[in-house]
């Protein structure tokens, strides 16, 4: 650990003492003619009125778009863009760990995302992102969707498209820290089912007096490519609920997810013969409280999740063979802005554990994150990772951009 603080204190110390300075900022902002500051604290995480922002469609919740945007037609059921809106986000990082081989790594960059959103009329926005280089792969489309605001008059939204699973209880998009929520990714072998990334509907409601619904259907095995023209893989389909209330400075949540997944042509062992393939079906269910504590200068979030498999495959057992698995994970990270939502400085504790009685869902990890806004749309981060199952740490300085 000492070794790696030296390496890289002077680089952070020097980035670290650079001034403030104003820069550009993405399409939103272009947009409306705002700081980046309206919405976000310390970018990407968002303020109360950019999640209301987003929870509007992509407009404004407190004032008319400006006609100046759009392109005048004639028609007033058609809202066309003047200039279709589209931002990029940059992140690049310089990493260091305890490895064979790489170990001071270059990763820059480590990400780059084309994103675009906005209204399509009053009550119809969407809302995408293209990565076009992810730890130096074309990801593809991840977020893709259209939102329905406010169906009906009521409070209902309805978004179809792809999404994250865990978006309702904490964005994995938003985070501060390079290291991840695991507990959302984690999976074990022959399985397409976790928390991140599906296709499906998601619809919320939400009521004046802090209680918030969230339901969705989705396909229940991840956005990968379809087979034959189709995308579900099987005829399962999964289901997830959620509820949460808020009281004050406290919002307490519970969510539950239930999907079938089907594991073709598994090849299983066969002593004495020939290895056979079998279809194997298994049922996934995560169940799991949340909470959230905190103001403008602290804020605490924690999630416990189990997850139970009923039949996992075992390519290594006889014919037939498979074995239910469980996985209990945690995740808690505690974020301290000196400034509040103007904050210039963040400082993040971020714990990760997963574990089961199988070797698939051991992670362990426990990470300090430092970062120091230097524009609004510019953001220098340190962060100390150590791997508590390995005994091992990594540490990484980099930074996250967008315009």
């Amino acid at each position: 650990m000492k070794r790696i603080i030296l390496h890289l204190m002077p680089i952070l110390l020097l980035a670290m003492l650079l001034p403030e300075q104003s820069s550009a900022i993405p399409a939103f902002a272009r947009k409306y003619k705002l700081s980046c500051s309206t919405c976000h604290s310390m970018v990407p995480k968002l303020k109360d009125y950019g999640e209301d922002f987003a929870g509007n469609a992509f407009q404004l919740p407190d004032a008319p778009e400006p006609p100046r945007t759009y392109v005048d037609a004639g028609d007033d059921d058609l809202m066309l863009h003047r200039f279709f809106p589209i931002a990029v986000r940059f992140d690049g990082y310089v990493q260091y760990a305890e490895r064979d081989e790489g170990e001071f790594d270059f990763q820059t960059p480590y990400g780059v995302k084309l994103m675009s959103g906005g209204p399509i009329s009053p009550h119809v926005g969407y809302y995408m992102y293209f990565y076009m280089n992810e730890r130096g792969e074309v990801a593809g489309l991840e977020d893709a969707y259209v939102h329905f605001n406010d169906v009906f008059g009521s409070d209902l939204d309805v978004m179809l498209g792809q999404f994250q699973v865990s978006d309702p209880l904490f964005k994995r998009e938003l985070r501060l820290t390079l290291e991840d929520y695991e507990v959302y990714r984690m999976r074990p072998a022959y399985s397409h089912a976790n928390l991140t990334y599906d296709r499906g509907v998601m619809l919320t409601y939400g009521f004046d007096f802090g209680l918030d619904l969230v339901g969705s259907a989705l396909n229940g095995n991840g956005i990968g490519e379809s087979e034959g023209g189709v995308f579900d893989i099987d005829n399962g389909k999964a289901f997830s609920f959620r509820v949460s209330q808020s009281l004050g400075p406290v919002r307490i949540g519970g969510f539950v997810y239930q999907g079938e997944e089907m594991f073709h042509d598994i090849t299983f062992q066969n002593p004495g013969g020939p290895p056979q393939t079998a279809d194997v079906k298994n049922t996934v269910t995560y169940y799991g409280p949340d909470m959230t504590i905190g103001n403008d200068y602290i804020e605490f979030n924690a999630q416990y999740l189990r997850r139970e498999d009923s039949d996992i495959p075992d390519a290594m057992n006889t014919v037939g063979a498979v074995r239910e698995q469980q996985m209990d994970g945690i995740m808690a990270e505690l974020v301290y802005m000196p400034g509040g939502p103007e904050s210039t400085w963040a400082f993040v504790a971020l714990y990760n554990m997963t574990e089961s009685k199988q070797t698939d869902y051991k992670y362990h990890t426990a990470s300090l994150n430092v970062s120091r806004l230097l524009a609004r749309n510019l953001r220098l981060i340190g962060e100390i990772t150590y791997d508590l199952e390995d005994e091992s740490p990594r540490a990484a300085i980099g930074f996250v951009s967008g315009f």
